[in-house]
């Protein structure tokens, strides 16, 4: 099951973290009335771990069992590629740049674990810490979805995933405003907000939005209601009460927001059908784990040209991230995957062939 008007929201979600990551400086995004909304938009790697826990249930929730070998093949499928291009990236912007090359972060990097050694997190290339998580969350699904979901009531996942939800934010706050925490950068920090388990909360509550759509919500027009949401989103990350919200407090906000546009039969499902913005969400996963390399490359090109605008630097590596995203989705993640998933269809019809001879 396809959900097109999801797919949207992919693309809002990276190019806010783009902004978060290099545009907060530049207009429009550093004025009083909404510089304290982008100075927060990492959540939106939140809403990002709760829509991958909600589309796993949508892609397997009717089926009895999860055969792992053929699921984790497409997964790796979906996301190593071009996470292993931005890595050679960043790696050849090195050389050529002459920097120091951390060796245990980018073999970190490579096999994907960078997540859970605290120190180094943000290594290599910054962005892919969250696709550690994602990969450890990939890892765990088929196990919590054949001996949970399928063997306990809804009543009873229900419980014990709102409760586990519930621990998670607590643990998150102690350690917050604990001695543990020295601040960014420090190991305390990293394992906060960076190391998986931290993570799974908003996981499996996006696993549990999953569930109680596919046992039905009633499809009509919800625009107004999302308009709504969202604004009252906006207005939550304005205020500064003290709640953290990177690590899925916002799945109060999100959750709703995901089941509202899943069942929405409105205006703004039309709009966000068409093929221009169904085809930029597609490419969401690569505007998020290229942009690093793309903004070391073109700031870089900027330094060597003696052109001091950050401003410009941003609007720029915008413009050749987006355009970089779309050729690696049409050349390079596309054409992978399906070779990849392919591996064992043609293994297996070789081996067809062979018997047939025997």
């Amino acid at each position: 099951m396809r959900l097109e008007q999801l797919t949207f929201t992919r693309f809002i979600a990276a190019i806010s973290i783009f902004v978060f990551h290099y545009g907060k400086n530049a207009f429009p995004f550093h004025l009083d009335s909404v510089k304290d909304l982008f100075s927060q938009s990492n959540v939106s790697v939140s809403y990002f771990f709760i829509l991958s826990g909600f589309v796993m249930i949508i892609a397997y929730g009717n089926k009895n069992k999860i055969d792992f070998r053929n699921y984790i093949k497409r997964r790796f499928a979906r996301i190593y590629p071009v996470y292993l291009l931005a890595i050679i990236l960043v790696f050849l912007y090195l050389i050529i740049a002459g920097k120091s090359i951390d060796f245990y972060g980018l073999l970190a990097n490579l096999f994907m674990v960078q997540s859970w050694f605290p120190g180094y997190a943000l290594s290599f290339n910054t962005p892919g810490w969250s696709l550690a998580v994602e990969l450890f969350f990939y890892l765990s699904f088929p196990l919590i979805f054949n001996q949970f979901y399928k063997k306990c009531t809804l009543k009873k996942t229900t419980i014990l995933v709102l409760l586990f939800f519930i621990i998670s934010q607590i643990i998150l706050h102690v350690l917050f405003y604990s001695s543990f925490y020295e601040g960014y950068p420090s190991k305390g920090h990293d394992f906060i907000f960076y190391f998986p388990l931290m993570h799974l909360n908003e996981f499996i509550i996006g696993n549990l939005a999953g569930i109680f759509f596919i046992k039905g919500i009633k499809k009509r027009n919800y625009d107004w209601l999302i308009i709504v949401i969202l604004i009252c989103s906006v207005l939550l990350l304005k205020q500064n009460v003290g709640i953290i919200f990177h690590n899925g407090m916002l799945a109060f906000v999100f959750v709703p927001l995901i089941l509202l546009i899943a069942s929405n039969k409105g205006m703004l499902t039309r709009i966000s059908n068409t093929k221009s913005l169904v085809f930029l969400g597609e490419i969401s996963y690569g505007i998020y784990i290229l942009q690093k390399p793309v903004y070391l490359y073109i700031s870089s090109i900027f330094y060597y040209l003696k052109i001091d605008n950050l401003v410009l630097v941003f609007y720029i590596s915008l413009i050749v991230l987006i355009v970089s995203a779309a050729f690696s989705y049409k050349y390079i993640e596309t054409p992978l995957r399906k070779k990849i998933n392919n591996l064992n269809t043609k293994k297996g019809s070789v081996n067809k062939q062979i018997s047939s001879l025997n």
